[in-house]
């Protein structure tokens, strides 16, 4: 078994690696390698897209910059139906548009729209930064779920978030001066709006399930 975290120049994908790579030896989730090669990912078992920075320019940067990755990545999660997670703007990009300043085509594998956070309470500062308690949402059991209840944290850092058309492709919120989504999916993909690597035991625990997930 193979995961690959795609490398396409969008973040620092150490502490990503060391998580993965950890889990993987604890639920025998086998290899994990950090790649930017279409081969690699054509050839994995899982594929995790993570992301840092403003929308357009991670999608520019998969998309436009880097077209035969992306590719791949399409090939293996839609046409083989390949385990897919995305990580803070690796998740927005599932989305069907980003309105960061300006309006940007998402992968529309999830219908909806990445928009500003804006907090009904004036105190709350945006970003949203820091940590933050998880609330499943009601009927929600997904496997990659599994052990994770409401109330348990994970860490943030995002000035836009998810707007799902579909209420069934949110999994779980936060609140930050209204609903704000952290977790998407359908079929063989889930999304994370946190940092699953920095969210201690309940993200630990996330990248284990991922990792034993067979949609």
């Amino acid at each position: 078994m193979l995961t690959v975290l795609v490398d396409y120049d969008s973040g620092n994908l150490h502490s990503a690696e060391k998580a993965f790579q950890r889990m993987a030896a604890e639920v025998g989730g086998g290899a994990v390698l950090v790649s930017s090669k279409p081969d690699d990912v054509a050839r994995a078992d899982r594929i995790v897209l993570p992301g840092d920075g403003a929308f357009p320019a991670c999608r520019n940067a998969l998309t436009r910059d880097r077209a035969s990755l992306f590719e791949a990545i399409v090939t293996s999660v839609i046409d083989k139906g390949r385990p897919f997670m995305g990580i803070c703007v690796g998740m927005q990009m599932m989305a069907t548009w980003g309105r960061e300043y300006e309006d940007t085509r998402g992968f529309d594998w999830i219908g909806g729209e990445i928009a500003k956070i804006e907090p009904n309470d004036p105190s709350l500062k945006v970003p949203h930064m820091g940590w933050n308690d998880l609330v499943i949402d009601d009927g929600v059991h997904h496997p990659v779920l599994d052990g994770v209840t409401s109330g348990n944290h994970a860490y943030f850092v995002h000035s836009y978030s998810f707007r799902v058309d579909d209420p069934a492709h949110r999994l779980a919120h936060v609140d930050y001066g209204g609903d704000i989504t952290a977790i998407v999916g359908r079929d063989n993909m889930i999304g994370t709006q946190f940092h699953p690597e920095k969210s201690q035991i309940t993200g630990l625990r996330m990248i284990g399930n991922f990792l034993k997930w067979t949609p």
